[in-house]
């Protein structure tokens, strides 16, 4: 096996949480979400996985928000109220989030596009959006799902 089979036979790694912009008090739940992504993955509940990774990337796209308001407020990206008026972080949708978040930076454009992957198909939890779209997620939905998390918080953690 060459160097570029070996490469891409890699799984990425979680960045230290410590490196990862979220608040203290939320630590213990992301580091139990994350354990609950691999007890889930080898469980084969995949669409858990997928959901999972979805509500960690939101939590740390959240608290690179509050780590950075001032860039990620004036985002020309940032959500509006009808007024105008951005809104407050509570009211952003994961969506918000990963396209502020490259906006300002934290995110790569590839990992934005994996990272709306992810999101759509975390929108899972609501059961008519499963039902409409008539699919349901398999191991390679939910490694796919959790390698573009893990690419997301390398970026958010400066790693990448």
């Amino acid at each position: 096996m060459g160097p570029d089979r070996d490469f891409l036979d890699r799984e990425f790694t979680i960045p230290d949480i410590r490196k990862l912009p979220v608040e203290q008090s939320v630590v213990p739940i992301i580091k139990d979400r994350l354990e609950e992504v691999k007890i889930a993955l080898s469980a084969h509940l995949y669409l858990s996985v997928v959901i999972l990774c979805g509500s960690i990337l939101e939590a740390v796209l959240l608290g690179k928000a509050q780590q950075e308001p001032a860039s990620f407020n004036m985002s020309k990206s940032s959500p509006k109220t009808s007024e105008g008026e951005v809104k407050l972080f509570r009211d952003w949708t994961l969506a918000n989030f990963i396209d502020v978040a490259t906006d300002v930076g934290v995110l790569k454009p590839d990992v934005q596009k994996f990272s709306h992957g992810l999101r759509g198909f975390r929108n899972y939890i609501h059961p008519h959006e499963q039902l409409d779209a008539g699919f349901t997620p398999d191991e390679y939905t939910a490694k796919l799902c959790f390698q573009a998390m893990k690419a997301a918080l390398a970026s958010v953690a400066g790693e990448r």
